[in-house]
């Protein structure tokens, strides 16, 4: 069933798990995601990024992702991820997505607040779901450039988030707390008390983007210091791939069909043992 991120986030908040948010490009990967949640009894966000575009016009994935989570067994949420156009957040909210988030967090504060509120009027009217996202993420580009040790400085502020909050009240939160976007080249450095003290602040349900490569152990306390959505893409299209890669090794006269098959398979067994560590199985 089609539901939006408020409906499915202030459970998990008050439970103390988190809802798996997953990107997909394709109708395989949608489909090996839903099944997961459908197998786990698990609420689910299906994502679609908006600088994945330039793999799948939005209009097409809107259709696909929209029927999956209308057809589905468990609540699906189905966002726009990293909304950094307002052209874009608008045609994802007339397509029907039932949440989207606002990414202006490279935006000067009150810049930030003010395009979120611009979305929030028509988003508010239409039962659709705002996550914002406050702090800088950071991005590994692989060379190993990135200095773990020293992104204090990019943390979400909390007396920042609160003002956010009282000024904007969205749904969700996206904070900055040691995650980046991209495979993990270092130990990530996590200050699990800067969640803890921004929940505390804003009462509000928190999200963890750059959710890839981290130990079950960070995911949990995470969740256990206001972490209610995880974000979850790099490390399962990494492994997937390798997974196709050895089945095609193994298997030279497949055909384009079977990899279909393999993909939402493997696709969803990854997605399921992260449901199982984020504690939603059994949440729908």
């Amino acid at each position: 069933m089609l539901v939006n991120l408020k409906e499915i986030l202030e459970k998990a908040r008050k439970e103390k798990y988190a809802v798996g948010a997953f990107n997909a490009t394709d109708l395989n990967t949608a489909r090996g995601i839903v099944e997961a949640a459908e197998e786990e009894n698990s609420p689910v966000i299906l994502q679609f990024a908006e600088v994945h575009k330039q793999y799948i016009p939005i209009e097409q994935a809107a259709a696909m992702y929209l029927e999956l989570a209308e057809k589905a067994s468990v609540p699906v949420c189905v966002h726009l991820d990293h909304g950094q156009n307002f052209e874009t957040i608008i045609q994802a909210m007339h397509l029907g997505f039932s949440s989207i988030m606002v990414d202006a967090s490279a935006k000067p504060f009150k810049e930030n607040m003010s395009m979120t509120n611009k979305v929030l009027e028509i988003a508010r009217i239409l039962n659709i779901s705002v996550e914002a996202e406050l702090g800088i993420m950071n991005t590994e580009d692989g060379n190993g450039d990135l200095d773990y040790q020293k992104m204090d400085d990019t943390y979400t502020n909390v007396e920042d988030a609160g003002k956010f909050i009282e000024e904007t009240d969205v749904d969700a939160l996206a904070i900055a707390f040691g995650t980046v976007h991209g495979l993990y080249k270092a130990e990530p450095k996590l200050n699990f008390q800067r969640i803890k003290e921004i929940s505390d602040k804003t009462n509000k349900p928190l999200v963890m983007h750059g959710g890839s490569g981290l130990s079950d152990q960070e995911y949990r306390h995470s969740i256990e210091n206001g972490i209610t959505k995880i974000n979850y893409y790099s490390t399962m299209s990494y492994e997937v791939t390798n997974g196709l890669r050895d089945f095609l090794n193994n298997n030279p006269d497949a055909f384009l069909f079977d990899l279909d098959l393999k993909t939402i398979e493997l696709v969803k067994e990854n997605i399921v043992e992260k449901i199982r560590i984020f504690g939603s199985s059994n949440k729908a």
